[in-house]
């Protein structure tokens, strides 16, 4: 029955390229093989445009999908089990001539409302899923749909399944007036049901998303995807050109657009989504791994071997703060794929903007989900610039709060890599508030339920890698450095003189041995050579099976007391 209606819904590209007349010298082309792509205007062959996921292969522009057809893309075949078909229609207005009109919408997309939903298999990974249809009245939410949404968001709540919502919509349906508005709300209050039960919420944002669907379910997506050059807004284009009485900037309230301003997740493409999702659903299922699971990791004997072993004792502070500083030293993104399998990057803090210095997502580490994030470097100077040299905004804190925040909800392990030279002091960091960001951080990593290791890899700059380093644990590379400021500020500071820097890193204990003395870490990760290319996957496995130690101690502890054991970690000090 489901392939019957997939067959009637296939997407229309507008206009026909229509074929020459019979006297033409050119082919005649058969009418419907062939359209005008609406987007370039180029001719291009329906068929090809099937198979390349309904995107246009001359421009690359992406048609809307009919709903029927979304999920046979999505989900795993004849897995898909539709709920609530048929709902019965009222207009709670009574607006003229809305029941022509809904009458219409049915007729021409085979539909009963504007949004499918159901439960399937996505790589083989069960969920519940809904899709928006545009061509039921633009997809508007009125209390049908509303009520579609709230009823399959309940149903996945006590199955605890994860909900994935793709929305394609002009918001809310006018013809409902105030009572598709309470639509935002009761959507929105099931979805805060789902995350206070602790399932996962994907959605999922294509052309167009706006209005009051935008400002409701669409935006509270435990992870936001969007498809490649959406629209996506609260009011649309034309609506605040004319409040503003200006021309909208090219790409305004399109996906890339959001991704810079930290409001999505990542741009994914169609041809890789089931693939993605799949991927992110397996990493959410049930897979809290016991320390049994894991591989051997290192005995108590082992942690204080390499506590001590490797560390050169020749060396000076300014030495290492030297090679904590070197331009090839491995990044934080260069551990995380050396020690991690599956690593998917999230984006953006929600509220402003996706900081380059900071990058975060899910990973697996021997098949346990895990939340990773670092402060970020770049390898040259254009990579530099766009990392700001590793010195997060306040929205790269903000961003690592809200991974770690979101691995307490899903009872994942947090580990943060610390390379930064200190956070960001320019302007526009202490306009949007540079000191609250990293002063809540230190709030709220106190207390996550959840273990969290903290891995300095190069420098540890003041409250900027605190602000990542509030953990049960604390580790060090032989030649990193952590320090209350950067030797020359010290210098320049107590001396008056930064070319001291080099006697104020002696006096300032920065190094790793110097704090493992202080009680101040409990691991030191050896470098028998200088942290770099060819040493990148030594110190990687080191860090593997200390890693596993690490779990063997920590994922047996409630979570109660692992803030307590946090608490007291920082209280001795």
């Amino acid at each position: 029955m489901l392939r019957n209606m997939f067959k009637k819904t296939y997407t229309k590209i507008d206009t026909i390229y229509r074929p020459k007349a019979a006297d033409s010298d050119e082919p005649s082309i058969p009418q419907g093989l062939w359209r005008k792509c609406n987007k370039c205007g180029q001719p291009i062959y329906v068929e090809d445009v099937v198979n390349n996921y309904y995107v246009c292969p001359k421009c690359d522009g992406y048609f809307r999908i009919h709903a029927y057809r979304r999920i046979e893309m999505i989900t795993d075949e004849g897995t898909f089990e539709e709920w609530n078909q048929e709902m019965p229609f009222s207009n709670p207005l009574n607006f003229p001539n809305y029941e022509k009109k809904v009458a219409a919408a049915r007729e021409k997309s085979h539909l009963n409302e504007a949004i499918v939903t159901g439960k399937a298999m996505i790589e083989g990974n069960p969920a519940v899923i809904g899709v928006c249809d545009a061509r039921f009245i633009m997809s508007s939410m009125g209390h049908v749909v509303g009520e579609k949404i709230t009823e399959a968001v309940e149903r996945a709540t006590e199955q605890k399944l994860p909900v994935i919502l793709f929305a394609c919509s002009g918001g809310a349906r006018m013809q409902e007036g105030i009572v598709s508005l309470m639509q935002m709300a009761k959507t929105s209050a099931a979805l805060k049901r789902h995350h206070e039960a602790g399932q996962l919420f994907i959605s999922v944002l294509t052309d167009p998303t706006t209005g009051g669907v935008t400002a409701s379910f669409a935006m509270l997506g435990d992870i936001i995807i969007a498809e490649p050059h959406a629209l996506i807004g609260f009011a649309g284009p034309r609506v605040i050109e004319q409040t503003i009485g200006q021309k909208l900037p090219e790409g305004f309230q399109r996906a890339e657009f959001l991704l810079e301003h930290g409001f999505v997740d990542m741009i994914l493409e169609r041809k890789d989504q089931k693939r993605v999702i799949g991927q992110i659903l397996y990493m959410h299922r049930n897979h809290k791994m016991t320390a049994a699971e894991l591989p051997d990791g290192v005995s108590d004997a082992g942690t204080k071997a390499c506590a001590e072993c490797g560390v050169q004792a020749e060396r000076t502070a300014w030495d290492t703060v030297v090679l904590s500083r070197k331009a090839n030293r491995p990044t934080a993104l260069d551990y995380i794929n050396a020690v991690f399998d599956e690593f998917i990057e999230f984006h953006g803090d929600r509220y402003f903007k996706d900081d380059g210095a900071v990058v975060g997502g899910i990973a697996l580490f021997h098949g346990m989900p895990v939340t990773v994030i670092g402060q970020q470097k770049g390898k040259n100077t254009k990579d530099n610039i766009k990392r700001n040299f590793g010195m997060p905004s306040p929205d790269g804190y903000r961003k690592a709060l809200r991974l770690m925040k979101q691995a307490e909800t899903f009872g994942r392990p947090v580990i943060c890599f610390v390379d930064t030279p200190g956070a960001f002091c320019g302007l526009e960091a202490e306009e949007r508030g540079q000191g609250e960001a990293i002063a809540r951080n230190l709030f709220e990593m106190s207390d996550l339920k959840v273990p969290v290791l903290s891995v300095v890899i190069g420098e540890g700059g003041s409250g900027g890698a605190l602000a990542m380093a509030v953990a049960d644990e604390v580790w060090m590379l032989e030649n990193a450095i952590y320090s209350i400021l950067s030797p020359e500020g010290f210098a320049s500071i107590l001396y008056k003189d930064s070319k001291k820097a080099p006697e104020a890193a002696e006096v300032m204990k920065v190094t790793a041995a110097d704090l493992k003395k202080l009680g101040l870490i409990e691991r030191i990760i050896p470098e028998e050579e200088p942290a770099g290319t060819d040493t990148l996957y030594r110190i990687a496995a080191a860090m593997d099976q200390a890693m596993t130690g690490f779990f063997e101690t920590y994922l047996p502890m409630s979570g109660r007391e692992l803030a307590e054991h946090r608490y007291q970690r920082f209280r001795r000090m």
